[in-house]
């Protein structure tokens, strides 16, 4: 027997060391433990001043606020109507010559004006409105960028929600956004854009809209980690004469932790690291000499295994297993474990073929399913799943899609005068115009002779086109004389697409399927004719 084999076989099988270890690992937790409790008690003091700060800065806007009373419900009221008319500059730093345009043209329109004490602004001219409506958000926007200057803060601003639909418009936006010719967000630009508007559903952002529905302020932050940083958000709700109008939102950033919270931690995390290393060292020794070996052993029985396949190892295995011990007991369940998955191993070579042939029938089934018999397109299943796509991309803010119906004239006619047959050949042959027009969209057949062709990207932006190419192409087969009279197909297509004013995808199929109907009236005059 070599020295090796002596020495382990030498080797003790008691676990009195291992109730050590567990004890050595539970100081090590307790160590960890505290250091982390210590971390997060210190993190949440720190959480609560900085909730303690920006409160402050929240009411000091909130009194700016109150102080203009139902002069800011004007403009707040306007600003919701109007906001996509206004052109503010985008980078004025003073509010002056705004207020001497906005008096100027009072003075002209309506020189009585100045002599009333309180500001009734339903009697102003339009244009006199909206001078107001600009001085006054330029003198807003200043007074939010000077309390987030004065009080180091990375963003301030003002939400008006729009509670039924979980939507917050940025009213006074801290953060400036420049808008193109067209009114649209851009990188650079003269004019401010305004009405910023977002989709914030209360399941993800509940400290927001708790502050709003109560109308209390919440001992929480909201947690913000976007393009525009890694912030803290408060929520401070404005209320002028017992109304409810928005939010007041301050930001701290994330980042900016407490020094004295960084330097305990550092220090707990030194002791810690001192604490690993001296019980990692007698650990390894005790593990070495009482477990790591024989556990060693036993992956190179296993590892003999793995390579060779031989289920004779297991007989090996038991052999070499001396003890009442866990390892012993562990490497007698190894070699069971061996001679059970050679047996089984058999039984998964002979399923493992049947379950893939299932899985392809099962998969081929559901093609099938989804599949007209008649052209091979989709049929009106295919349709429903992927309405219900669409759907969701209704949700998501994703509408640029339209719905085209087409409808077969004369199969009525067809089949009573030559047959089922050659009706059948019509519907394939109208099938694969529709098809070969609209290349890039998914083609459905959703009754006998109705076609739906969904119309995203390409086919959607060229969609005028690719209805003259498929009118041009029945026009085509209604003059090639070499036809038997079922080949002459004729056609209605109709076309809708997605409106701000649609709510649903049945709205625009519900338009598309009206316009065919008017298109096949238009076809039925001109034949009339």
């Amino acid at each position: 027997m070599s020295a090796e084999k002596k020495r382990l076989r030498n080797t003790t099988d008691s676990l009195l060391f291992g109730t050590a270890l567990t004890f050595g690992f539970f100081i090590i937790v307790t160590l960890l433990m505290s250091a982390i409790t210590v971390y997060i008690a210190q993190m949440k003091a720190y959480k609560a001043e900085c909730i303690q700060n920006i409160r402050k800065i929240g009411d000091y806007l909130e009194r700016q606020i109150q102080n203009s009373g139902q002069d800011f419900i004007a403009y707040q009221n306007y600003y919701m109507e109007h906001f996509a008319e206004a052109d503010i500059p985008y980078d004025f730093d003073e509010y002056l010559e705004a207020q001497k345009n906005y008096e100027a043209i009072i003075a002209k329109t309506n020189p009585e004006f100045f002599e009333q004490k309180n500001l009734d602004f339903d009697s102003l001219s339009d244009e006199a409105k909206m001078a107001y409506f600009i001085y006054i958000h330029e003198y807003w926007i200043l007074t939010f960028e000077n309390a987030r200057k004065a009080f180091n803060l990375p963003y301030t601003y003002y939400l008006v929600p729009k509670e039924k639909i979980y939507h917050m418009v940025y009213m006074i936006d801290g953060e400036r956004t420049p808008k193109d010719q067209n009114g649209d967000k851009a990188e650079s630009g003269k004019y401010l854009y305004l009405g910023d508007e977002y989709f914030d559903p209360p399941e993800k952002y509940k400290v927001q809209w708790r502050a709003w529905f109560t109308g209390e302020r919440q001992d929480d932050f909201e947690t913000w980690n976007n393009e525009w940083g890694h912030t803290y958000a408060y929520y401070t709700p404005l209320i002028i004469d017992g109304q409810k109008l928005g939010l007041i939102g301050t930001e701290v950033e994330v980042a900016d932790v407490n020094k004295t919270i960084l330097t305990l931690s550092i220090k707990i995390a030194g002791a810690i690291s001192l604490c690993l290393v001296f019980f990692i060292v007698i650990i390894m020794v005790l593990m070495n000499k009482f477990f790591i070996k024989k556990v060693l052993v036993l992956e190179s029985q296993m590892r003999e295994y793995k390579e060779q396949k031989d289920p004779a190892i297991a007989d090996k295995i038991r052999a070499q297993a001396k003890g009442n011990n866990e390892i012993a007991s562990l490497s007698r369940q190894f070699a069971d474990l061996i001679l059970e998955l050679e047996q089984h191993m058999n039984n998964l070579l002979s399923t493992k073929k049947e379950l893939k042939d299932t899985k392809q029938l099962a998969q081929e089934m559901n093609e099938l399913a989804k599949k007209d018999a008649l052209t091979g397109v989709r049929n009106k299943t295919a349709y429903n799943s992927e309405a219900d796509r669409l759907e969701l991309g209704i949700s998501e803010g994703k509408r640029d899609f339209g719905i085209a119906m087409v409808d077969l004239n004369f199969l009525k006619k067809i089949n009573d005068n030559y047959g089922h047959e050659q009706g059948d050949a019509a519907i394939k042959k109208l099938c694969h115009i529709i098809c070969h027009t609209f290349k890039h969209s998914p083609v459905f057949r959703i009754g006998g002779d109705e076609f739906a062709i969904v119309l995203e990207k390409e086919d959607f932006e060229n969609i005028e086109n690719l209805v003259q190419k498929f009118n041009a192409q029945l026009d085509l087969l209604s003059k090639d004389e070499n036809l038997q009279p079922w080949e002459y197909v004729s056609a209605a297509l109709g076309y809708a697409l997605f409106r701000p004013n649609d709510t649903c995808v049945a709205d625009v199929f519900r338009r598309a399927d009206q316009n065919m109907y008017e298109r096949k009236k238009q076809m039925k005059a001109e034949r009339a004719e």
